[in-house]
């Protein structure tokens, strides 16, 4: 039996994800002309791997709000009536370039996951609720032996948001980019050289049950690591891995004040936390509670979650991105003053979210989604364009 997604999210798209790049942002430019129905996406097959590659493009159509599959010329086909149990979906799999080769298919109006498996085709499934997706997390899933992954992405009338991520998992790696107007490419994701298996190799040297979050297949081919969140739930990790650092934040912050600025272009917007008992309070300028969080547990900061939900709001939702960031990268004892967008500072606790800061150390240019917000400071691995020409997706070496 396939399980949903355990995280909260729209269908077909990491919602922190792609909320969370929205909200950086800010307001989408506009375009310098009409975004077209569809845009081309080129994928390139640069794995070294002999397996066949199936590409796959899953979304919600923005015009209608229905859900559905895009084929290779961008068409939409909306998903069937699903059931109970749940019914197999239609094959929506594009074939793939082959090692070494190019394949450029057209991406439509979607906010979804382009997926790409090797060697065998995704098993995906509709309930009456819509399409149910994978969720390897649970071992009777049966993609879970498949070495696969995806990308995430938004097309509108406002442009192209395109990006890579490691929120659920660490996995068959890629890069993503976009051609501009003028020609030039801006392009993301790529991992250091010998990148792959550094980071498999960092997490089963850090103690403490990191190395309990990769899986491999019987032969032997590590498949991915699952995220810290989905370590907790699965028993991985302790439930109590993040407790030592939460309880010092706790502490510090009941004799001083932690000050949040939530938006890089409104440094006037500010507000204050403090703890008392199990809560911390936060007050606005004039002094009023606006909102309040129960101390977190693992679960809620590697989710960025439950206690520390953040509604797509103008208060809550900004302040509980930062206090995630923050807990992610233990950075809230070293500055009171958040968010704290210095790299230097990041992961710097013997308590941190190991798995992010494996991720981060292994990508070219520093930039990954290894937790639901870590686009606070610009850190993500995104790519976006108002007028966008062509999108990239490059399949990397897994070495």
């Amino acid at each position: 039996m396939l399980t949903r997604l355990t995280r909260p999210a729209p269908p077909l798209a990491a919602a922190a994800v792609l909320v969370g790049a929205l909200l950086a942002l800010g307001t989408p430019e506009p375009a310098g002309a009409a975004v077209p129905d569809t845009i081309p996406l080129k994928v390139t097959n640069n794995s070294g791997r002999g397996d066949a590659v199936y590409i796959y493009d899953l979304g919600t159509q923005l015009s209608t709000g229905r859900q559905g599959w895009a084929d290779a010329g961008g068409g939409f086909h909306a998903w069937p009536a699903g059931g109970t149990p749940p019914a197999p979906a239609p094959d929506a799999s594009i074939p793939g370039p082959a090692a070494g080769q190019s394949k450029t298919i057209r991406i439509p109006k979607f906010s979804g996951r382009i997926y790409f498996s090797y060697g065998r085709k995704l098993d995906f499934r509709l309930t009456t609720g819509g399409l149910v997706q994978p969720a390897v997390q649970n071992p009777s899933d049966p993609n879970r032996d498949i070495l696969f992954n995806w990308s995430e992405y938004t097309l509108n009338d406002s442009g192209l948001w395109l990006n890579s991520t490691q929120v659920d998992m660490f996995s068959a790696p890629y890069a993503v980019g976009v051609q501009r107007s003028d020609g030039s490419v801006s392009s993301t994701g790529h991992l250091k050289s010998g990148g792959y298996g550094g980071f498999f190799n960092a997490l089963r040297g850090q103690p403490g049950g990191w190395a309990d979050l990769i899986q491999t297949r019987s032969d032997g081919t590590v498949l991915r690591a699952l995220s810290p969140l989905y370590g907790v739930e699965t028993g991985a990790l302790p439930a109590n891995v993040m407790d030592d650092y939460v309880n010092r934040v706790w502490q510090k912050y009941a004799t001083t004040a932690l000050t949040v600025t939530p938006f890089a272009g409104e440094p006037n917007t500010r507000y204050y936390g403090r703890v008392s008992g199990n809560v911390m309070n936060f007050t606005n300028a004039s002094g009023a509670v606006v909102t309040s969080f129960q101390k977190p547990d693992a679960d809620s900061v590697f989710g960025c979650h439950k206690r520390l939900d953040a509604p797509n709001d103008a208060v809550r939702g900004p302040i509980s991105r930062t206090l995630c960031a923050g807990f992610n990268r233990s950075t809230l004892l070293v500055n009171p003053n958040q968010p704290d967008t210095s790299p230097a500072n990041f992961y710097q606790d013997t308590v941190t979210n190991q798995y992010a800061r494996k991720v981060h150390a292994q990508m070219a240019d520093g930039r990954a989604y290894a937790f639901a917000f870590d686009d606070v400071g610009n850190q993500e691995s995104l790519v976006h364009d108002g007028a966008p020409q062509q999108a990239y997706l490059t399949l990397d070496p897994l070495s």
